[in-house]
């Protein structure tokens, strides 16, 4: 690309500045197409989109897992899976464990505590499980509660509505023509089925995915442009960090500048999102790249460990939204 068909590029693009409205497909590609001395001039498009139509508000939240491991599914990059050899074994937390957990991501600032389980979908005992954790943390901590429970039926989703959760999460992982590489044991569409049925519900959904799978810049700039169609309240974005055990575990980690590119393209098909940075920045970005995404788009951080692997100490988190004059959004204005 040349020096002018990229600036024509990044002018094209000033436009979602302007309106609100995101890049087609075609444009998002472009973007993710553009040579690493142009990165700093997309970041600085993306960062000025996320100001004017976001704010300038971080959503902070913590997660933690309900049941871990012994997944029957086989996503790829999931050490979770109970069909690979990975070291995760099936546990489940108790109750007080939960909420011990949400108070300690209260303190922190946050303003939303996601449970989290490793399932096809929830069963019965479960779905029990989840009511009682739900009342118990709502009773002892001033938060909001997400969930994660995977492909939900019609029924589940009226009862987690009834219990009053706030916002649900499921990824579409890749774009629908990649989605075959990465799992086998059910659909693309079975994922997007359940996410309609939360917007109808009048839930908020959560619904992102992992960039460096092996997927093309095509597929990413498709992934990009599915999230708009569905048009979700926020987008978790993970970066893959190759897990041992599992059918990706020999795959090389995703470039900072490709991480960085990634992030700036999304922001600009996504301008009204929340979009927030999730697994395995630590290892494809580090600090330097961290910071760089906090002013390259990203409006909302996880805080603390992920699932089954480490994040950032809670404090750096917060000392750079601090140094960066980025304010934690108040509870208040999550509801």
């Amino acid at each position: 690309m040349t020096v002018d068909a990229t600036a024509d590029v990044l002018m094209r693009a000033e436009r979602v500045l302007e309106t609100g409205e995101g890049l087609s497909e075609p444009e998002i590609l472009e973007i993710l197409r553009l040579p690493d001395d142009r990165i700093p001039d997309l970041l600085d498009l993306a960062h000025r989109v996320r100001m004017k139509w976001c704010g300038p508000e971080v959503e902070v939240e913590g997660i933690v897992s309900l049941k871990t491991g012994g997944c029957p599914e086989d996503c790829h990059f999931c050490s979770q899976s109970g069909l690979f050899p990975s070291p995760v074994r099936a546990a489940w937390l108790d109750i007080p464990g939960l909420v011990d957990a949400a108070k300690q991501t209260a303190a922190t600032g946050a303003t939303e505590f996601c449970i989290v389980a490793a399932v096809r979908g929830p069963d019965e005992r479960l779905m029990k499980q989840m009511r009682e954790a739900v009342e118990a943390i709502r009773a002892a901590v001033d938060i909001n509660v997400a969930a994660s429970l995977g492909i939900l039926t019609a029924e589940q989703v009226e009862d987690l509505k009834s219990m009053g959760i706030h916002r649900y999460n499921h990824n579409l992982e890749t774009a629908r023509s990649y989605f075959p590489n990465v799992v086998t044991t059910h659909t693309w569409d079975e994922r997007w089925d359940t996410l309609r049925m939360i917007a109808d519900s009048g839930m908020e959904v959560c619904c992102g995915g992992i960039v460096g799978m092996g997927e093309s810049v095509e597929q990413r700039a498709e992934f990009a442009a599915q999230l708009a169609a569905l048009d979700p309240h926020e987008v978790p974005l993970n970066f893959l960090n190759p897990r041992p055990g599992t059918p990706f575990a020999d795959m090389d980690v995703m470039s900072a500048a490709d991480a960085l590119r990634t992030i700036g393209a999304f922001r600009l098909a996504l301008p009204r999102t929340i979009l927030r940075y999730a697994g395995g920045r630590e290892l494809t970005l580090g600090d330097p790249g961290t910071r760089d995404g906090l002013l390259g788009g990203i409006n909302a951080v996880i805080v603390g460990n992920y699932l089954t692997t480490l994040g950032r100490a809670v404090d750096s988190d917060l000392d750079l939204l601090d140094e960066l004059n980025m304010p934690i959004k108040a509870l208040s204005d999550t509801r």
